[in-house]
């Protein structure tokens, strides 16, 4: 049998497809390694050292950018196999808070709310707090990218519709005792972006896309007996 280079390169190519050199099928299955000594549990936010800034384009020359007082995050750790851990977020969209400091109600008397927060908070052309009280994330896969990040994907409620949004997660650090609660701490840093416009907020002077950063401290919950 007469083997041409052309023949030999095709078989090789087979070979490979079929899983015949491991070294293909490591590439594609090994996923990264995050060290994480922390216990497997439940893990709540400690809002007390957590922040959540969203930031859209205003104008098309800068970022504005505004903050969530009040939110609840659970993360559900298994620091053996980070992609079987899980993340829920719960926000409330009427603790809005964008630092205006003008006269709201001198320049804008016409507009029914008595700050720009309460707008922003409440109006149907922004967060529409009164219909919808309140925005979830739920996650539904994690893919470690790095020894310390990870891909988080998962559902976003926003305005009554629900869509799948990525985050770029980074695992900050942990410790052994948080100095007040005395239970295990581990922080975690988040951002990603998605466009407005598909959860029905309309067009306007500022971008359709909005930037989502997040940085927070999980406490170990107490064990429910």
């Amino acid at each position: 049998m007469k083997f041409t280079q052309k023949g030999i390169a095709s078989a090789f190519v087979i070979y490979a497809l079929l899983g015949g050199m491991s070294g293909f099928a490591t590439a594609e299955t090994t996923l990264p390694n995050i060290e994480v000594k922390a216990p497997a549990g439940i893990y709540e936010l400690d809002l007390t050292h957590a922040v959540l800034l969203w930031s859209v384009k205003h104008n098309g020359i800068s970022n504005y950018t505004a903050r969530f007082n009040d939110i609840e995050a659970t993360l559900k750790l298994d620091p053996t196999k980070i992609e079987d851990s899980s993340v829920e977020v719960v926000i409330d969209p009427t603790s809005v808070e964008t630092g205006y400091r003008g006269n709201y109600k001198a320049t804008h008397a016409d507009s029914g709310f008595e700050t720009w927060d309460e707008e922003v908070a409440r109006s149907p052309k922004f967060l529409n707090g009164d219909n919808y009280s309140t925005i979830v994330f739920k996650s539904t896969k994690v893919m470690p990218t790095g020894p310390t990040t990870a891909d988080v994907t998962g559902n976003l409620e926003f305005l009554g519709v629900t869509k799948p949004v990525t985050l770029k997660a980074t695992f900050n650090g942990e410790i052994e005792k948080h100095p007040f609660r005395d239970v295990p701490t581990v922080a975690f840093a988040a951002e990603g972006v998605f466009d407005r416009t598909e959860f029905g907020q309309p067009k306007g002077s500022v971008g359709s896309e909005i930037t989502i950063r997040f940085d927070g401290e999980f406490i170990l919950a107490p064990t429910v007996k």
